[in-house]
């Protein structure tokens, strides 16, 4: 029981260590290597135009952007 409290709490300390270098960077959690954008494609799939979810993301996701550059312009 104590060397599963041990790695228990291990775990928990990582996590918390991961939690914090988000909060401080505010970047998202993404690979070494850059996954498919480091190739250059925007999406996965060969469709001539992304589907509703799809829209709805990068909407999100712009929205996000401005959000963040409007609030670098304040500080």
């Amino acid at each position: 029981m104590k060397l599963f409290l041990i790695t228990f709490g291990f775990f928990v300390l990582v996590i918390l260590a991961m939690s914090i270098g988000y909060w401080v960077k505010r970047k998202s959690i993404h690979g070494s290597c850059g996954g498919i954008a480091s190739l250059g494609l925007e999406k996965v799939c060969d469709c001539p135009e992304p589907c509703e979810n799809r829209k709805a993301k990068m909407a999100a996701e712009a929205a996000r952007q401005q959000k963040l550059q409007q609030q670098e312009r304040i500080i």
